[in-house]
């Protein structure tokens, strides 16, 4: 049976070395499932300080659409899954849903909203199927003030949502506050 956690907080939370630890504690194959798409040198300089610390024996798969397409393959070779992380997930897959935010009606949004929930909940529904341990890692996007830009109010609000999503349906959920963890959940 499956294992679904979800680790959420801040910018630099820690949140990403916690989740790393808890999937290190399983002391077991490890695959790594990164979002990210280095678009520019400070996103590539990121990318490379994930990579430097995590251990080298995790296999990275570098996807943020149709994730749940793998799961089953991963779960042959692996029992322990690290997604890293659901906010560049829902950014990936607002600006490959080919939409211009700013001018998009509100029927368009909540279509969008639509495409990337049922993204979610694919993966979940795959997840469960499988004995993976699974953590997802999220930012905690709600606790600052309302963006003053459309798109950025958008963004927020499909990610408390996402979120919400993915923690109604995890067993754990921790809450990453200057490197430490607290179990909010499970």
């Amino acid at each position: 049976m499956s294992k679904v956690i979800l680790v959420t907080g801040g910018a630099r939370s820690g949140k990403s070395n916690f989740a790393e630890q808890l999937c290190i504690n399983q002391n077991n194959s490890t695959a790594y499932i990164a979002t990210s798409i280095p678009f520019d040198e400070e996103m590539k300089d990121r990318v490379r300080k994930h990579k430097e610390s995590r251990p080298q024996n995790w296999k990275t798969y570098e996807i943020y659409k149709d994730i749940y397409s793998i799961i089953e393959d991963i779960s042959r070779e692996h029992q322990t899954v690290i997604l890293d992380c659901v906010t560049l997930l829902v950014n990936n897959l607002m600006f490959t849903y080919e939409i211009d935010i700013d001018k998009a009606t509100q029927e368009e949004i909540n279509e969008l909203e639509k495409y990337i929930k049922n993204q979610v909940s694919k993966l979940i529904n795959e997840i469960k199927k499988t004995d993976l341990y699974f953590v997802s890692v999220t930012n905690e996007l709600g606790m600052a003030v309302v963006p003053a830009n459309k798109l950025s109010r958008v963004y927020t609000d499909i990610v408390g949502r996402i979120n919400q999503q993915i923690a109604s349906l995890s067993d754990e959920v921790y809450f990453v506050v200057s490197g430490i963890p607290m179990k909010i959940k499970g």
